[in-house]
C-alpha cells in the first residue's frame, strides 16, 4: 500500500515531530476555544482545591490535540504523566503496576481506551472512585481479595470510537469532552507557530495553502509543513515561498482539498469503472487492490465527509462533487 500523507493515524516520524512542536501551556494551545475556556476553568478550580483535576474522557478524530492536552494538563498542574494505551494493558498485573507506581496529583493516560480488555475495565472502577485497588490473592478455596490504596490519580481517557466505550466506565468520567476539526485559519496559526519552532520563513498565505489542504486536522498541517520544508531546502534557500510551497504539494499530490492520489483513484474508480456507482465494499478493495478495512476506516471517512462518497444499502456511490471535483460530466440522475 502507498504512504498515505493524508492519514490521520500516527506515523514514526510524527512521533518525533509531536514532540518538538507539541505546546507546553493551555495558552500556547491553538484552537478549540470552548474546550480551553472549560478545561481553564476545572484547572484553576483542583489548583484553589489543591486536589488532582477530575477524570476526563476526550473523543474526537485523530490528529486533533487529544494527547497534547493530556501532557499540557499534567504540565498546568505540576505533575507527572504516565502514558499508555489499551492494547498495551493486557493483564490486571500491568494495570496494577502502572497505578501503584504513579504518585499523587499524576495524570495516567490511556490512548485508544476503547480496546481495553473488560476484565481490566472493571478494575479501574474502584482505582477511579476510592482510589483502591481489589486484586484476588491465590486460587480455588483459599483465594482472598486484597484491597491496596493507591495514590491519588487523574485518568485522561482518549478514544475515537466513544460508542464502544461501556456506559460503567463512560459514567466515570467527570467530564467527557469532544474535539472538534480545526477552521483553516487555526491551522494556519498552528502551522506559522510550528515553522517557526522549525525555523523556517513562511508567509501567511503560504501557511493558509497547507492549511487547506491539511483536513483541518493540525497532525496532517504538520505533515505537510515538514514535507514542504524538505522540499524548500533541496530546491531553494529553505524558506517556504508560494512557488517552492506549491510545487511540493504538487509533487505529494495533495489537491486543494486535501484529497491525495489514493482517494482521487478510489472515486475514480467508481465513477469509470462502476459508472458512479453503488459499488459494494469487497468489489471496491479488490479492484483499487486495498484492503476492505483500509477503505472503510482511512479513505471512506473524509470522502463522506466532504460529500463526494456515499453510502447507499446496495453499496457506495460517487456524488456530484466528486464528479466535478475530477473534472466528469456529472449525470442527469445526480
Amino acid at each position: 500500500m502507498e504512504e498515505k500523507l493524508t492519514t490521520k493515524k500516527v506515523q514514526d516520524t510524527d512521533k518525533r515531530l509531536e514532540i518538538t512542536l507539541r505546546p507546553q501551556q493551555l495558552s500556547d494551545f491553538i484552537g478549540q476555544t470552548r474546550l480551553k475556556r472549560n478545561l481553564d476553568i476545572l484547572l484553576q478550580a483542583a489548583k484553589k482545591r489543591s486536589e488532582p483535576i477530575e477524570h476526563l474522557l476526550f473523543h474526537g478524530p485523530p490528529g486533533l490535540g487529544k494527547t497534547t492536552l493530556a501532557h499540557i494538563i499534567s504540565r498546568e498542574m505540576g505533575a507527572g504523566v504516565r502514558v499508555t494505551s489499551g492494547p498495551a494493558i493486557e493483564r490486571a498485573g500491568d494495570l496494577a503496576a502502572i497505578l501503584t507506581n504513579l504518585e499523587d496529583g499524576d495524570v495516567l493516560f490511556i490512548d485508544e481506551i476503547h480496546r481495553l480488555n473488560k476484565t481490566i475495565e472493571e478494575i479501574l472502577y474502584p482505582a477511579m472512585e476510592d482510589f483502591a485497588l481489589d486484586l484476588v490473592v491465590g486460587k480455588g478455596p483459599s483465594a482472598r481479595t486484597l484491597r491496596l490504596d493507591i495514590p491519588k490519580f487523574t485518568l485522561i481517557g482518549a478514544t475515537t470510537k466513544l460508542s464502544m466505550i461501556s456506559s460503567p466506565l463512560r459514567d466515570r468520567f467527570g467530564s467527557v469532552i469532544r474535539l472538534e476539526f480545526y477552521t483553516p485559519d487555526e491551522l494556519s496559526n498552528i502551522i506559522i507557530r510550528s515553522a517557526n519552532i522549525l525555523g523556517i520563513s513562511i508567509p501567511e498565505d503560504v501557511a493558509l495553502e497547507i492549511a487547506s489542504r491539511s483536513r483541518a486536522t493540525p497532525r496532517i498541517a504538520n505533515r505537510l509543513l515538514k514535507r514542504a520544508r524538505d522540499y524548500a531546502q533541496v530546491k531553494g534557500d529553505g524558506n517556504l515561498t508560494p512557488n517552492l510551497c506549491q510545487a511540493s504539494l504538487d509533487l505529494m499530490e495533495v489537491d486543494k482539498l486535501g484529497l491525495d492520489s489514493i482517494d482521487r483513484r478510489i472515486l475514480q474508480l467508481i465513477i469509470k469503472q462502476f459508472n458512479g456507482g453503488p459499488v459494494g465494499l469487497s468489489t471496491l478493495a479488490a479492484s483499487s487492490g486495498e484492503e476492505t478495512a483500509t477503505i472503510e476506516d482511512v479513505y471512506e471517512p473524509y470522502l463522506m465527509q466532504i460529500g463526494f462518497l456515499a453510502r447507499t444499502p446496495r453499496g457506495r456511490t460517487a456524488t456530484g462533487s466528486a464528479y466535478k471535483h475530477l473534472g466528469h460530466t456529472i449525470p442527469n440522475d445526480l
